[in-house]
Parts: structure tokens; sequence; C-alpha cells
């Protein structure tokens, strides 16, 4: 089946179906990682976003159960060079295609990803539709200018859970029983509440890897509703869009700083930051890869990292009370910070990455010994 990919500069893009049939619009956005195309598909933090891989082939492994980091696909759409045809992996449960399919994710391959990225690099991200059903083009540029786009919408508020939960999954469980059911063992360290804004299953799992038990909030939940969990720890999660609409969030956590020791991770990081007196801006493509060079400044450490950001910390807005603790070694942006008064620190990047890489672990040690602290 022939489907289309329309941008709102008036490029089209002609390839062949391998999802679902339909039509979706949504700002298309490029990821460079070579594997981990499956945590990519369920990362919350794509809601709203058309993806394109730069790697030319992708579904050689297949899908499984346990590489998933929600319940489902949450992207706008998904763009491929080739998807391959044949899955050839031990682990694998099924092909691509036919997940792509089961859950409805439109999907097209077979068009020149590497000119649709150098356009995107040379204009910026744009917005986008992508089709089955409507294939005449002049019909689908003026659908991808209408495209809301993804400044100045909370998208957190479509990927947020509605109801609390105890998580008891560890890195190693890889059954997601627990998460539902209740099935691992209650661990018996320091009490996190994680406020989830579109959180990474592999987030809450490292939180039960150092011991700590943790409870999962709502991203909406007020400082009042966390604290009255009596939290040893408070996590950030990551989540999609901009960060600056999400008001309700930037007040939870102005109301929880001091009461306990905070870490933020990718959205978790800009809202820190923004409810510090920090302002955040829409960058022109944003960091989504694998491969992500990252400075520790306080020994010169060099991180290779995960990274999934379209906005970031505008460093001329930091106020005295933030210090920044790690930058990009690509662009010079902002990639941590960590508060001077009170126990908080954030990143940029994702540390948690269960594709890889791994450099950034330390970091959930960190905040079991920030924890220990208090």
């Amino acid at each position: 089946m022939t489907a289309k990919l329309a941008l709102e500069d008036g490029t089209v893009f002609t390839g062949t179906s391998i999802g679902a049939e339909g039509e979706v619009d949504g700002e298309v956005c490029f990821n460079t990682s070579m594997t981990g195309y499956q945590e990519i598909l369920t990362d919350p933090s794509y809601r709203g976003q058309i993806v394109t891989m730069t790697y030319p082939q992708i579904g050689n492994y297949g899908v499984n159960e346990s590489d998933l980091e929600s319940e489902r696909p949450h992207l706008a759409g998904f763009i491929v060079r080739e998807h391959s045809r044949v899955a050839s992996n031990f682990r694998s449960e099924g092909s691509l295609a036919d997940y792509l399919k089961e859950w409805g994710v439109v999907a097209i391959e077979s068009i020149d990803t590497r000119a649709l990225v150098r356009r995107i690099r040379s204009t910026g991200a744009m917005r986008g539709v992508l089709s089955t059903t409507d294939l005449d083009d002049e019909s689908l540029v003026a659908k991808a200018k209408a495209s809301p786009g993804l400044v100045g919408r909370d998208l957190v508020k479509e990927v947020t859970p509605e109801m609390p939960c105890e998580w008891q999954e560890s890195v190693s469980d890889w059954t997601h029983l627990s998460k539902a059911e209740g099935g691992g063992e209650k661990a018996e360290g320091p009490h996190v509440v994680a406020l989830d804004f579109g959180m990474k299953w592999n987030i809450p799992r490292h939180l039960y890897d150092q011991g700590c038990q943790v409870t999962v909030l709502p991203g909406t939940s007020t400082a009042e509703e966390v604290l009255a969990q009596e939290p040893d720890g408070i996590f950030l999660s990551n989540g999609p869009g901009d960060p600056e609409p999400l008001t309700q969030a930037v007040e939870t956590i102005q109301g929880v700083l001091g009461k306990a020791p905070v870490f933020g991770i990718c959205l978790g990081h800009q809202l820190l930051s923004l409810a510090c007196g920090a302002k955040t801006f829409k960058m022109k493509f944003g960091h989504r890869g694998g491969n992500q060079p990252v400075q520790r400044l306080e020994d010169g450490t060099v991180e290779i990292t995960s990274q999934n950001h379209g906005f970031a910390v505008d460093e001329e807005s930091l106020p005295d009370c933030l210090e920044v603790t790690h930058r990009s070694l690509n662009d010079g942006t902002i990639e941590g910070v960590r508060h001077r008064e009170h126990n908080a620190f954030s990143v940029q990047y994702h540390p948690e990455a269960s594709a890889g890489p791994h450099d950034s672990h330390y970091l959930f040690a960190e905040f079991l010994k920030a924890v220990g602290t208090m």
C-alpha cells in the first residue's frame, strides 16, 4: 500500500506502508540510535511526534514483551528506510510490522530518510502528515501546515496515569506482572515517590534495584498529595512536549523543594529548572539518539548518553540557585543542574536507557546517597 509523508515546507515523500492504515499529524523528528526501536515506540515522551530512524534497516531483531517502556506505543507515526522482513533473535516474539499494525501505528518505509534528516537538520523540526488514505500532495501539505505542533500544548495529560501504583519490578525481572499485580517482593529501603509525566518503565526499575520502595503518582498530583506519602525522596520523570504549559507541575515541585531530595530526568529536569526560575526554549531539531556525548563538569568525565528532547533549559535565564553540572559536547547546551541550597539535582539525558548506553547509571546511586543524607 502506498503511503505519503508531507512536510509543512511543501516537501512530499512517497513510500510504502508497513503499519496501520490511516492518517496522522505531528512534529517530524529523527533518532540516530541503531538499536532500541521498540523502546522508542513505547516511550511516552514521543507523544505528538512522527519519528524517523536514521539507521537504514529497522526491525531485524523483532519485538518482545520485555523491551516495552510503557503499555503501548505513544508516537504519532514511524518512518524507516527499510523494515526487516525477517526477525532473527532468540528473544523475538513477533515482527515489527505486525506490532505496528496491532497498535494502529501509521508507518512508512522506502523513502530517502537521509534526505529527510538533512532537511530537518537544515530547516529545523517541522510539522508533518503521514497518510495512507489521502495521497494528494497539495491536500497533505495543507494539513501539515494546520497541524498544531508541540509548542504550548500540554501533552503530559494524555500519557500520565490516572491512579497511583506501587512499583515492584527490577531491571532483571522483565515481567511487568509485578507492576500491574504486585507480583514482586516489596523493597524495604527508602520510600521514593515518582511523579509520572510519561515515565519510561526502566526508571522505576532502577529505583527499585537501588532498594527503594517506589510509589508512582500521576504527574498532575499536588505538593500536598506528594508529601502525604511521606517520601524519603522525590523523582521527576521524563515526558512529552513543551514544559512551560505545565504550570501545576511547576507549582508542585516548588511545594516539595527542601522537603525531600529531588532527582529529575529529561522533562523532570526542565520542570525543576522552571520551578527554580529558569526558562526553556524550543531547540532547532533536538537531541534524540543513543550516542550523545555529555561532560560531567565536576571532574571532566565524558559520558555517552541516550537522549530524547526537543526543548532545553535557557542558560541566560538560569537563576543563581542553580549550578550547571553537565554540558552537551555537541552544542554546549545544559545537560544537568544542581540546586545550591536544596538537595535537588537533574539531568537532561536518560541514565536508565535499557537499550544503552549505561555510562550514567551512577546517578541512581547518587540519588540514593542524597536520600540517605536527609
